[in-house]
Parts: C-alpha cells; structure tokens; sequence
C-alpha cells in the first residue's frame, strides 16, 4: 500500500517501525509477534445493536489480499469506546483476543451503554491505533421513537463498478444501514472491468478471506461501515450463485465437496461481518435470521433465504407456472424460520414490522404479451409459500408490514396482494426493492422492457433501473422512501440523486409517490 494510503487509513499520524506484540496468554508473555505493515487495514465496523451496546469489529490483517499477513498467533487486540471522537472520556475498554483460526478477526459485544446513543470507537495493537468508527445504540424496547432513519442496500460487484455511492450513505443522517446480501461475489477475475477480482473463482477460506479482504479496502464502503452499525444478511454470491442449501446450480456437484466450500464461505464471511456469537457458524451452518428492535417503532425480522430452502423448480431460470411450483412442501425459508418469523411477528409491538430479505417477493411476469414467465429463484418460484405467508400477514393482523428486498439490480415499489390473479384482491404489504450499489454496471432511469412490466404487473408502483441505495424515514404516522441513485458507476466522483420518493401511512398497505 502506498505511503498516502497507508497514512489516510491510520488518520494521518506519522510512520512508525512496525510494533511488536505482545501475545494475549500467560504461557507466550514473553513472545513477540512482528508486524509488516498497518493491520487495521481493513477498517472497523459495528453492527446488531440493541439498548445497551452493539458489536464492535475489526481484523488485523497488514497483508489482506494475501491471507492477512499475520503470523499463526494469536494477538491481544485492545479496545475503547468513548462518548466522544476525541476520546477524553473513555467509557468502556478491554481487551480481545484475534485468534489464527478466525482470521485474527475481532467482534467485542459491549455492553452498559445507554440507549439510543452515539458512541466512538476504536482498536489498538501495539502502538497501532484503527480508525475511528461512530457507533448508536438501539431505544429501549418500549421507546416511543419519534423517528428512525436507515438506508438499505444490496449487490456489490467489485468488478463491475465503484462503490461511491457508500461515499453518499457515509454522510446521511442515519440510525443504522441494512444490507440484504452480494457483499462479494465469488467469481473469476475479468480484464477489461472497472476493477479486477484477485483470483480465479473462490473456493478454499483462503480465497474467500482474500475476495473479503479485496472488497473491505474499498474506501468508500469502509466509511459506511465506520459511520453507522449494520445489520447484515447474505444472498447467494457469499458462498456460489443462486444456490439452495446443500445444492448447487451446477450439475453433478458432490455434495460433501459443497458443504466444505460453503463452511469456508459461511466461516469467512463471519470474520469480515459485525455479527454476534449467536451467529458463529458450525461448519456449513450458520444462523443468520434474527430481529433487531427500535423501541415500539420498528422491528426488524431479517431472514435467510439461501440456506434453507428447497431446489428452485423447473431448473430454475424464467419459466412459465407449473404443477411442480405447486408443491405444498416447497420452502424458501424453510419451516423453522418461517415458524420463527410468523411468531415473531405475532409478538412484535412495534408500529412497523420489516422482513428483510434478499429475493423479489412480488411476482414479476418476465413475458410480454400471451402467457407468463416467472423467476423461480425468488418467492415467485415458491408461491404456496408466499401466498401462505401473505394470507398470515392478512388474517393476524400485522401492524403495517413492509418488505425490504435486494438481489435484482433495480427499484420497485411492489403492492403484495392476497391473490395477484385477482385484480380486487386486498393488499397486504408493500414491498421496497433495492437496487445494486454497482453489480450490472452503469443503470438506466427506464429499462427497455418497462412498458411491458408495468402493463403485465399492475401490481408494481414504480420501476428504475439505476444504482444506489435506498433511504427511508419512519415516524409513528408514515414511512417514507427515498430511491437514491448514483448515475454512473465507472466513474469517479459521479453525483447523487433521489430517483423517486413514496409515502406508506400508517395502517395502510399501499405506498404512494410523495
């Protein structure tokens, strides 16, 4: 890394020789472990915060993009969190262990801070300092929050675009970020790209702690990361294209060789995440589904639509609907999330309740004209499922629910009705759709197929197709939707704009344009 670089990641200070470190156990005081370079290269990040504290995280790795650069040791890494960014009063501290076998990554869960409040935070190794993160607790649980901000967004392909618009996100007024899965993706390496992965397609922990590794020194998405907490969910490039639990889109895979290559995605992507020891993955398992409360405004459930569900039917792709979709046993979340997400939500007492997930739950007929084409990868594919899920909504009563999705590299606002075969069906629900931050490359305001999806889904508000994020404002009364775009991805410094804006009141189920 060079010399300008290197200082903007330590903010600023001096160059010093690279420290020796003390080692965490009694046995090895007396070793030292050398360092080659900055090992907070990565940044640092929080996440899943609740009252009293969140997750605080980092990784030391001075060689990221060749398996970290750190000896096969484990290192005492230190700790602060501090009411304000210069430190002079310092609340908690302590000291972490970054272990060799989990990547030298480090995720302190603190605790006893005050709800609903702004904290700084940082690591330190040695005479080494990280950068400094802002963190914000959550409100107490039966807080009645006169208002949440969050932004949300999904599908970062390294090679396809730049991130900038995380540069936007980083100086938004927001609670926290949501991001619905592509964080990575584990392709070869492509000439002729914006930017370039650093190896073949990913399949040992080592290529997938490097593609981590490559995508965390963005800087723009380390500035997001270090301004809000994240709650964070996958899809399916974390681990191999559109698969469902144990199989692969690819034919004649042996399962036990995918089951270890997705116990090297699912272990990698904990070290590089701001997750809780709740979701520390058991080989190829790994439990992501959870909920993240903000007093008696919202509640968010946030699902994992990948590592439960049964095979797409059909053989996945766009297909025409079939006896095989029908099948009553069909699951995209399988029957304990979903037994865990119906009772959740049956318990929640917040005004808004947010599923979210990663896969369009509005079925989008992809035929123009005569007959109809629907992806079997998303909840279209699983319609006993999604009909099952939707009448639950309607029939308990849930307190303005909305869906938050990702995946598709595009925006739509989607009514999700009882029956879409039914044009007086009652609507549900309102799904919001985020588009890439740059997976597809440079977006379009109007795609060419816009005439006919609109006419063909008049269950869809609003249709874009450009890059970005999306922001939304909940008070007790509304919900607002800020589509945020960045036109170009291939460029440098590209600007941002809001695309569109919609409005949900509450105790409706249909949003409109602002």
């Amino acid at each position: 890394m060079n010399l300008s670089r290197r200082n903007l990641l330590r903010g600023g200070s001096a160059l010093a020789v690279w420290p020796f470190l003390n080692l965490p156990f009694a046995e090895a005081a007396s070793r030292r472990v050398f360092l080659q370079d900055y090992p907070f290269q990565l940044g640092v990040a929080s996440g899943d915060p609740v009252p009293d504290g969140v997750v605080l995280w980092t990784r030391l790795a001075p060689d990221p993009l060749h398996g970290g650069g750190m000896p096969a040791e484990d290192v005492a890494v230190r700790w602060e969190v501090a009411k304000d960014e210069n430190f002079s009063r310092v609340l908690r501290h302590g000291e972490a262990t970054a272990t060799a076998d989990w990547g030298h990554s480090v995720h302190v869960e603190v605790s006893g801070l005050r709800p609903d409040h702004v904290y700084w935070y940082r690591f330190m190794v040695g005479s080494e300092v990280s950068p400094t993160g802002r963190t914000r607790t959550a409100p107490l649980g039966h807080k009645e929050l006169s208002r949440l901000r969050f932004a949300f967004a999904s599908c970062q392909n390294y090679e396809q675009g730049l991130f900038t618009a995380y540069k936007y996100m980083a100086a938004e007024d927001l609670n926290a970020v949501v991001h619905l899965g592509d964080y990575i993706y584990e392709g070869r390496a492509n000439d002729n790209r914006v930017r370039k992965h650093n190896s073949a397609e990913i399949q040992t922990l080592e290529d997938y702690r490097n593609r981590h590794a490559l995508y965390k020194s963005d800087l723009d998405l380390q500035a997001a990361h270090a301004a809000f907490p994240w709650i964070v969910t996958w899809d399916d490039h974390e681990f191999d294209n559109n698969y469902a639990s144990e199989i692969s889109e690819q034919p004649n895979v042996v399962v036990e060789e995918f089951l270890r290559r997705r116990a090297a995605a699912y272990q990698a992507y904990y070290e590089h995440m701001p997750l809780r020891r709740s979701s520390l993955p058991h080989g190829p398992m790994m439990k992501l589904y959870r909920k993240v409360s903000y007093g008696r405004l919202a509640q968010f459930s946030v699902l994992d639509t990948r590592q439960y569900r049964t095979d797409q039917p059909n053989g996945d792709g766009n297909k025409p609907p079939s006896e095989e979709q029908q099948d009553p046993s069909a699951t995209i979340l399988g029957k304990v999330q979903e037994k865990w997400l119906c009772d959740t939500l049956v318990d929640s007492a917040s005004r808004w309740n947010v599923m979210a997930q990663q896969v369009m739950m509005g079925p989008i007929d992809r035929e123009a004209g005569e007959g109809a084409k629907f992806s079997m990868d998303q909840w279209a594919g699983y319609p006993v499922g999604r009909d099952r899920f939707l009448r639950f909504l309607h029939e308990r009563k849930i307190s303005n629910p909305v869906v938050i999705t990702g995946d598709v590299h595009s925006n739509w606002v989607n009514d999700l009705k009882l029956d879409f075969d039914d044009e007086n069906a009652p609507v549900v629900a309102t799904e919001v759709v985020g588009t890439s931050i740059s997976s597809g490359g440079n977006g379009v305001k109007k795609p060419k197929n816009y005439d006919a999806t609109m006419s063909e889904n008049p269950w869809v508000q609003f249709h874009n197709a450009q890059r970005g994020y999306v922001r939304c404002e909940l008070t007790p009364e509304s919900w607002q939707t800020d589509f945020r775009i960045v036109p170009k991805v291939t460029e440098l410094d590209s600007p941002i704009g809001t695309a569109s804006s919609f409005v949900l009141e509450s105790g409706s189920t249909s949003a409109k344009p602002a």
